[in-house]
């Protein structure tokens, strides 16, 4: 994989987001956005705790789905309160996904502010929290929706590789899916990592990104760019989506959710395995293709 920094800005004005980063498409992490916000100094794992402790949350562990796995099935529930409890205590290799807090707890809307003045369109019934324990690990996809999001970090740090849409065939990605086919799991430990290289070589012209989050990183991850998320230590971050300006954009998000997601749970139900080795062959051959006009 070829990976360059993530660009790092304190601030910046509309117009040169808009130009550096918002329309050519460019992740950014802007330093200071978060830190006008009252969550930044009140949001900590106690005071959630007390106020949304009991609510029942899904679970997500580290295992990459299979052939009957459908999008976004939680692999276990807990109440967040006790889950808090677990992941403060050390490596734990749970994660909660898509959690709206908000709608439990909707007085804290108030502790931070949609930031329109770099771009508009932000869906503000959806602000979603996600939680990891030290070690969790979130498998590389793309957000079905096809959302520019603006993702700002609290407790802890996350290391985060970052990948244009248009690197999907390099990256694997299964027909029907937002998924890789590839585990990036330690990408980044030479000895323990389990990035398969030998089947499967398209990924090394695969060209992108990388950046370790810490408390107040906000990043700016542009509509359909692959994403792959290892928390360095047990920690959590809040997403504020924004559609995409072009009516083509929208509707490829709106066919994502409502067209391709139910096709693929569809199949996952009736012909899992043929489906599953479809898609797999679908994959291979595209990567193939690349490698072919790489001239590898």
């Amino acid at each position: 994989m070829q990976l360059k920094p993530v660009d790092k800005v304190e601030s910046i004005s509309h117009e040169d987001f808009k130009n550096g980063y918002y329309n050519p498409m460019k992740p950014l992490i802007i330093t200071n956005l978060s830190k006008q916000w009252p969550a930044y100094n009140k949001w900590n794992w106690d005071y959630f705790k007390s106020i949304v402790g009991e609510v029942k949350v899904g679970l997500y562990n580290n295992v990459k789905s299979d052939a009957y796995t459908p999008i976004n099935t939680a692999d276990d529930y807990m109440k967040f309160g006790e889950y808090i409890d677990m992941v403060k205590k050390g490596p734990a290799e749970w994660r909660i996904f898509l959690f709206n807090i908000f709608e439990h707890a909707p007085q804290i809307t108030r502790d931070f502010t949609w930031p329109e003045e770099l771009m508009t369109g932000f869906v503000k019934r959806y602000p979603m929290l996600f939680v990891g324990g030290q070690g969790s690990v979130t498998h590389m996809h793309f957000d079905i929706d096809l959302s520019h999001i603006l993702h700002t970090q609290f407790i802890g740090r996350k290391r985060v590789l970052l990948f244009p849409f248009e690197e999907q065939h390099k990256l694997y990605r299964k027909p029907w899916e937002v998924l890789s086919l590839v585990n990036f799991e330690r990408y980044f430990d030479k000895e323990n990592n389990k990035l398969d290289l030998k089947n499967f070589p398209a990924l090394e012209l695969a060209k992108g990104y990388e950046v370790i989050m810490e408390h107040g990183d906000t990043l700016f991850m542009p509509a359909g760019y692959w994403h792959h998320m290892e928390y360095l230590d047990s920690g959590f971050a809040m997403s504020l989506r924004a559609l995409q300006s072009s009516v083509t954009g929208k509707l490829k998000g709106a066919w994502n959710l409502f067209g391709m997601r139910n096709i693929d749970t569809l199949m996952k139900k009736t012909a899992p395995h043929w489906w599953y080795d479809r898609k797999k062959d679908k994959t291979l051959q595209a990567a193939a293709r690349e490698l072919q006009i790489a001239g590898q």
